[in-house]
């Protein structure tokens, strides 16, 4: 009887080991080799530099699609504090404008007040929608003419592999851990099945 207990722990460490070192050449598999290698009949090479070029593809679909919207991006970052701030910087503009142009008027510097303050009026009671205006504008325009989903296809496709490889271990290292000695219980449970099939029958 100790014997066949021997003889089953025995096949479960030898499951164990197995089921552990190939859950790690699977994981390592996923990055490597990075470059082709013909082995007699087959062609090895790591599943994400194979499949890179579509990989950043779909990705960079999915942020255009799903995550980025430039209108969005845009109605976010102008504020209406910084509406209000730009608003008050082109009043600053315009009246610097105004006071230069009327001073080769002498005439009509008198009506300097009243010209700037028509110009404040409009600005404070227009200016925001037309900023809101503009933006919607831009944002149209961009979306026309910028292309984030091949933005971001071409960045990633210029990543180092390796570099990638690296920060992908580094931020799932606990996660791919326990892949690797979940390999290796599974394995040592299909160890005891086995031995037990083989004394048993």
């Amino acid at each position: 009887m100790a014997n066949i207990l021997l003889k089953i722990l025995i096949l479960s460490v030898i499951g164990s080991g197995i089921g552990y070192v190939t859950n790690v050449i699977a994981i390592k598999l996923l990055f490597r080799p990075v470059k082709p290698v013909n082995i007699i009949f087959f062609e090895i090479q790591g599943v994400i530099p194979k499949r890179k070029h579509e990989i950043s593809k779909s990705i960079g679909d999915t942020v255009e699609n799903e995550l980025l919207d430039i209108e969005e991006i845009l109605e976010s970052f102008v504020t209406e504090s910084r509406i209000e701030e730009l608003l008050n910087k082109i009043k600053k503009e315009i009246e610097k404008t105004v006071i230069k142009k009327l001073s080769d008027y002498p005439l009509l510097l008198g009506f300097k007040g009243t010209i700037i303050s028509y110009i404040n009026s409009i600005m404070e009671q227009e200016g925001t929608d037309y900023v809101h205006e503009l933006i919607k504008d831009i944002a149209s325009k961009a979306e026309d003419d910028i292309e984030i989903s091949k933005i971001v296809e071409d960045k990633i496709n210029s990543f180092d592999l390796s570099k990638v490889e690296e920060i992908v271990f580094d931020i799932a290292k606990k996660e791919l851990r326990h892949i690797e000695i979940l390999g290796a219980i599974l394995g040592f449970a299909i160890g005891i099945v086995q031995g037990i099939i083989v004394h048993l029958f």
